[in-house]
């Protein structure tokens, strides 16, 4: 049953939940992150990469950047290196500035998740484990070898070792590997709620259930666009159970969105702070057969939450807000050059820019 404090929450607030108060000692690292997001590529920049002729083009846009290529070969290789590097130089400028090493720690662990689904799938079916990880975890991947031969599950961290006994369950109940997914995710929301609250954090909260009720959302269009679900060993019950607990939004206002028609679903988020991501979302799956709009309005309504740390003279919120903005230029830039280089239409990046 939904925590009714899950509920109440959506009463507490129009748009975002609260961030939390300032926390003076990060005063100077503060500042430093506000002087870095004038840096940023701004949404015109963006949308210029996307109304570019060709890819080099494109990749011409970004010479005055952090992203720029060399003017020889500018093959895809090369902007995924670039790419890769300036992930790579954020996250360690927000472990040098964040103050509190758990929250480093805590965001260390979306990669050791990432990671143990790729590892997880392939071990389970029998594939070759490989060694394309991350090294941005908590847990070094090249130590997956040993582990996974031995099936020592314990020299893993408890949290990675509690995915990978939950996920090997599920599999093997119709060897589904999907199941792998839903039972990590499962579990990676599990533990980012209640690292927050151990942690005392408001914001990082307030930012768990929001990204909980995003994946629900993008959940219940999925489900309701592919109920072929049902006969690849998924009864209706089970698709229902795949929603993850712990967000702001009452599970049962998703399971009924999964039962009426898409013109329907918009109106039934009126009362969340999530109707206009819904509705647009489910307009253009209902028109277009596509899921970019819904990507789109979720990446905006996250962005817009995390935009609302300016509020904050000096605390963590600033500068978690900026890794995670940052990344997402990165995923975009990325998104945008592989669209020009597979010559895909300037509308359909519009499209997924929100453009």
């Amino acid at each position: 049953m939904e925590d009714t404090r899950s509920e109440q929450a959506i009463l507490d607030f129009y748009t975002y939940p609260p961030i939390g108060s300032d926390d003076w000692r990060y005063t100077f690292e503060t500042a430093q992150v506000r002087a870095l997001e004038m840096q940023m590529l701004s949404p015109a920049a963006l949308l210029d990469m996307a109304n570019a002729e060709n890819f080099e083009a494109a990749v011409d846009l970004l010479a005055s950047t952090e992203y720029a290529l060399p003017s020889a070969g500018r093959n895809f290789a090369e902007l995924e290196d670039t790419l890769r590097l300036r992930r790579s130089a954020v996250r360690e400028l927000f472990a040098e500035l964040m103050i509190d090493k758990p929250i480093v720690e805590l965001f260390k662990t979306r990669d050791d998740f990432a990671n143990l689904r790729l590892a997880v799938r392939r071990t389970l079916t029998e594939k070759p484990l490989g060694t394309d990880y991350s090294s941005d975890g908590n847990f070094p991947p090249e130590q997956f070898e040993q582990v996974f031969e031995e099936e020592n599950y314990a020299l893993f961290p408890d949290y990675m070792a509690e995915a990978v006994e939950q996920a090997v369950l599920a599999y093997y109940q119709n060897k589904d590997i999907r199941r792998i997914d839903y039972a990590i995710d499962r579990l990676q929301a599990e533990y980012n709620l209640k690292k927050a609250r151990r942690l005392k954090s408001v914001f990082l909260l307030g930012l768990f259930r929001i990204q909980i009720d995003l994946t629900n959302i993008r959940t219940m269009l999925r489900l309701k666009f592919t109920p072929s679900l049902t006969g690849a060993g998924f009864t209706e019950s089970e698709q229902r159970n795949v929603l993850l607990k712990g967000g702001f939004i009452a599970l049962e206002r998703l399971k009924d969105g999964l039962d009426i028609g898409y013109e329907a679903v918009g109106p039934l988020f009126f009362v969340t702070p999530y109707h206009r991501v819904v509705e647009t979302g489910a307009n253009y799956l209902m028109s277009d057969k596509s899921f970019l709009r819904a990507e789109q309005q979720c990446t905006e309504h996250l962005t817009g939450f995390l935009k609302s740390t300016i509020q904050i003279t000096a605390g963590p919120q600033p500068i978690i807000a900026f890794l995670l903005m940052k990344e997402n230029e990165i995923r975009t830039v990325r998104l945008i050059l592989t669209a020009k280089k597979n010559n895909l239409a300037t509308q359909l990046i519009l499209d997924r820019l929100g453009g």
